[in-house]
């Protein structure tokens, strides 16, 4: 899962060759892997192909990486257009029953019981030592029904780790129940023409859907779960529907675009959440990270800062208190773009960190990366360099998002 696109074979080759051309960031191939004949396929699969979308395996799918605009155009598009991602391959559940909220926290670190009905949060998935098995979008739906949406490449842990915690929960007397809803497909929904785009197909008012707000409503006749939410730092909607409907939603949100909110692939995905400096898991979070390193801490609650009670909570409150050894950081730095395991050295030329995702920022026409450097390394506006090929290059730790957040919040 270490990988670059160019060790894909020859499936991926040619893409490989265009992307690293156009300037985008490959670090989604790190989670790629598995060969054609055992690749799922989503629902879309056939309407990618058919769109011209350059098929690769991730996580085990078989996805468009771009289509057949580059990924440099399709990630300054979606900034000033709009894009329609299919996300099917990530894997949404629910948790039920009147404990599912107790249940939950035990598992990750963010406050599930203060949620409002139909709202929602980024939280994480910890172990017993603080580190990050995962990051997750929870919502309350209500509060005896919890709709969560995993990572793809961690599927599998994810559902063995909830469901070996799930039946020790039963066995002592609690209520919750799951149920997996792969009967679903998953579209991102994101940029500037996304709502308008979408309140065409629905009679629900999205201009009272603020972010991370979550509805049960019908888009296109279909009855779909929405989130406003996203991975591009931009406006948008994760909209879960019924597999047999996602075709036809997905032709009628095209048509409502207007041939400028486009088909996007994973390159430009990739890069849209490094501008937006988000963390991609397996680059940018490991099991032996903790949300504190990360730079998301705010991910933890204030009520669970106080009562802990979720795996690892020793660790990551006394992190909270003394400060952790260190930190996520972002950069914008000189020569060519840093990859992942590029060296980070201090102005002196000691070592001190190592960049997890980089490359060349579509929209800002700038190398940016992000990375773990030791504490008192990671002020904004701290000089350092970036080992890439064996040259040292000057790097600015800067503030992230590198790409300002275009959220829509109430004013």
């Amino acid at each position: 899962m270490r990988m670059g696109l160019w060790q894909l074979g020859r499936l991926v080759r040619k893409s490989a060759s265009q992307v690293e051309n156009k300037g985008r960031c490959p670090s989604i191939a790190r989670r790629s892997y598995s060969d054609e004949a055992s690749l799922k396929k989503t629902a879309l699969y056939d309407f990618h192909v058919q769109n011209g979308g350059k098929m690769v395996p991730f996580a085990g799918w078989s996805m468009p990486i771009q289509y057949k605009d580059s990924i440099m155009d399709s990630t300054v598009n979606c900034r000033t257009n709009g894009s329609l991602f299919d996300v099917s391959h990530m894997c949404g559940l629910s948790l039920k029953g009147k404990d599912c909220v107790p249940f939950l926290e035990k598992l990750v670190v963010a406050d599930v019981a203060g949620l409002s009905p139909g709202s929602g949060t980024l939280t994480v998935f910890t172990n017993e030592k603080g580190g990050a098995t995962d990051d997750s979008i929870v919502t309350k739906v209500k509060d005896d029904h919890i709709y969560i949406v995993v990572n793809a490449g961690c599927r599998d842990k994810d559902l063995a780790h909830i469901e070996s915690h799930m039946k020790a929960f039963k066995a002592r007397g609690g209520d919750v129940d799951w149920q997996i809803h792969d009967d679903r497909s998953l579209l991102a929904l994101q940029g500037p023409l996304a709502a308008p785009t979408l309140q065409k197909l629905t009679k629900e008012d999205l201009s009272k859907l603020y972010f991370s707000s979550f509805r049960m409503i019908d888009i296109n006749g279909s009855p779909c779960y929405i989130t406003r939410t996203g991975y591009t730092g931009e406006d948008g909607f994760e909209i879960s529907v019924p597999s047999d409907h996602a075709v036809d939603l997905t032709k009628a949100i095209l048509d409502g675009g207007e041939g400028k909110l486009r088909l996007t692939g994973l390159g430009a995905r990739d890069s849209l959440r490094l501008e937006a400096g988000l963390c991609l898991y397996g680059n940018d979070m490991e099991q032996d990270i903790t949300p504190v390193e990360a730079g998301i801490a705010w991910t933890i609650g204030k009520r669970r800062r106080t009562e802990g009670g979720f795996l690892g909570a020793e660790v990551i409150l006394k992190q909270l208190e003394e400060g952790p050894a260190r930190r996520r950081v972002g950069m914008i730095s000189a020569g060519p773009p840093p990859r992942s395991h590029s060296e980070i050295m201090d102005a002196s030329g000691n070592p001190i960190g190592e960049v997890t995702s980089g490359g060349f920022s579509p929209c800002l026409k700038k190398n940016i990366s992000m990375g773990y450097v030791k504490s008192g390394n990671h002020k904004t506006g701290s000089e350092l360099k970036v080992l890439v090929r064996g040259k040292p290059y000057d790097a600015t730790v800067t503030k992230m998002p590198f790409v300002p957040a275009k959220y829509y919040k109430p004013t």
